[in-house]
């Protein structure tokens, strides 16, 4: 491989094809369907994954198929077989995986940015979805096409671009099924939807946090009263909802009570996380926009690692029955209700956590008040196998090779709901997870942006990766598992990121 030539070739296919390319797709709402139930009546979702196929058709692979599958009242997927280049891969197969569907619009983006509203400062591309994972796509084909220009040889690559990940992923499993003696055996999975802890080097995700939660309600009356009258006499629904919380977290602390949501953290993972501290130092909370004078939760950089990989921990994400202060009367309010997020650990079963959050919250109301808690998601975590040493030897010559710099290894706080589905279903397989999402980019949130040198990077080192795999797999050093139809993966039994 002529590393430099690649290199190049990656910029270029960058600059002129994809950057244009996901300004247009970040001008498209195509809101995942848990933020808008209208989505096939809107159109977005069709005209986002019209645009993607329209650009992968047009690329020149040879004896590439492109295929957009829709199941019956289920969300588009975009399917993309490319056949293996070279000889010695046999049924060998790669993976890639990413999705085009989004996240809502927020509020608090800068006045010259906006969800729907690309704009390219300096090396930044602004706007929701383009790192996101827009990207996935056209950096994959770019991976293969820099091999291809350079007439290097790469198994049979599979791709799958979802459109429901930030809702859950709830029908991809169908589609996994359903595609299976399509699939083939994939040796290696290759996810361009995660993060990294910098834009100096390449990033792998060693694990991804479960996820449980839903509305929790606390109700006390049929209608509001005059706060006068029944204050005193009938209890606050949000001192009671307080009360309740504090079953499951340390007001104080933001340490979980419940022990059954806590898990061993392997030893390898803590070595990790001391490693990952000591590159990524204060960036690990000063990448964050905090107000004025904010400490961290830790000051320990290694615990804050472990806190946000490893550890469990409550977010309370929406509040219902509050009025906005401008017309908030003197009323005793007859309900309070909230969004809980409860990001879990790694290897905690998140069906089981689901049932020690409902169990900790409804037993015994206080005052008797109506409790309930509506369960959305009870998802679990992902960790990742061990590396082979023919994996862990290609990141690092990756990293090396296109950033200088060797490659890092760290956990993820959020949920890729495809990858714990993907262990289950490929237990053979090898993963490399990584990703564009870097320091202030600030995914799902306003002000949202892709790092392009970052994507150019990764896109590279995916290639590199790619053609390094064919060399194991010609060593006989690569071997993957049967996709396994119904193997025991429940549908929406997920959680979004």
């Amino acid at each position: 491989m002529d590393s430099a030539r690649l290199d190049r070739y990656v910029a270029r296919k960058w600059d002129e094809e994809i950057v244009p390319q996901l300004v247009e797709y970040i001008r498209i709402p195509n809101k995942s369907p848990m933020f808008d139930a209208d989505w096939v009546a809107n159109g977005y979702m069709a005209q986002a994954v019209k645009l993607m196929e329209s650009w992968a058709r047009a690329q020149a692979i040879a004896g590439m198929q492109v295929e957009v599958i829709e199941l019956e009242g289920r969300t588009p997927l975009i399917f993309v077989e490319i056949p293996a280049s070279g000889q010695g891969t046999g049924d060998d197969t790669i993976l890639l995986y990413g999705h085009l569907d989004k996240q809502p619009e927020m509020t608090g983006w800068d006045e010259d940015l906006g969800p729907w509203k690309p704009m390219l400062k300096d090396d930044r591309l602004y706007g929701r979805g383009g790192a996101d994972d827009g990207y996935a796509i056209y950096g994959s084909l770019t991976a293969v096409m820099a091999l291809q220009e350079q007439g290097l040889p790469h198994a049979r690559c599979v791709i799958l671009i979802e459109a429901c990940e930030e809702s859950g992923s709830y029908d991809l499993p169908a589609y996994v099924d359903h595609l299976a003696a399509r699939i083939g055996q994939p040796s290696l999975v290759v996810c361009l939807d995660s993060g990294c802890a910098n834009y100096d080097q390449l990033w792998c995700t060693t694990s991804l946090r479960g996820l449980t939660g839903g509305n929790f309600s606390v109700k006390v009356l049929e209608e509001g009263v005059h706060s006068g009258d029944a204050s005193g006499v009938v209890p606050s629904s949000f001192r009671l909802l307080r009360q309740l919380l504090s079953r499951i977290e340390d007001e104080n602390t933001g340490r979980i009570l419940l022990e059954g949501l806590h898990v061993e953290i392997p030893a390898e993972r803590l070595q990790q996380a001391q490693r990952a501290a000591e590159v990524v130092d204060t960036a690990i909370y000063d990448k964050f926009p905090l107000v004025d004078g904010l400490k961290p939760m830790n000051q320990d950089l290694t615990e804050l690692v472990l806190n946000r990989t490893w550890r469990p921990a409550l977010s309370v994400t929406g509040v219902d029955g509050m009025p906005p202060l401008a017309s908030a009367g003197n009323v005793l309010r007859p309900h309070t209700a909230v969004k809980l997020s409860l990001r879990l650990p790694p290897t905690a079963d998140g069906k089981r956590c689901g049932e020690l959050l409902k169990d900790a919250l409804l037993r015994d109301p206080p005052n008797g008040a109506q409790v309930t808690l509506d369960l959305e998601k009870a998802s679990s975590g992902w960790n990742a196998p061990a590396l082979a040493p023919w994996l862990e030897s290609a990141i690092d010559q990756a990293s090396q090779a296109f950033f200088g710099k060797p490659a890092m290894y760290m956990g993820e706080g959020g949920s890729i709901p495809f990858m714990g589905m993907l262990g289950e279903k490929f237990p053979g397989a090898q993963f490399m997870i990584t990703g564009v999402l870097g320091p202030h980019s600030n995914a799902h949130g306003p002000n949202e942006f892709l790092h392009i040198p970052m994507g150019k990077r990764v896109t590279a080192c995916v290639s590199k990766v790619i053609s390094e795999h064919h060399a194991a797999s010609v060593r006989g050093e690569t071997s993957g598992s049967p996709v396994a139809a119904d193997s025991g993966t429940r549908h929406g039994d997920h959680g979004c990121c």
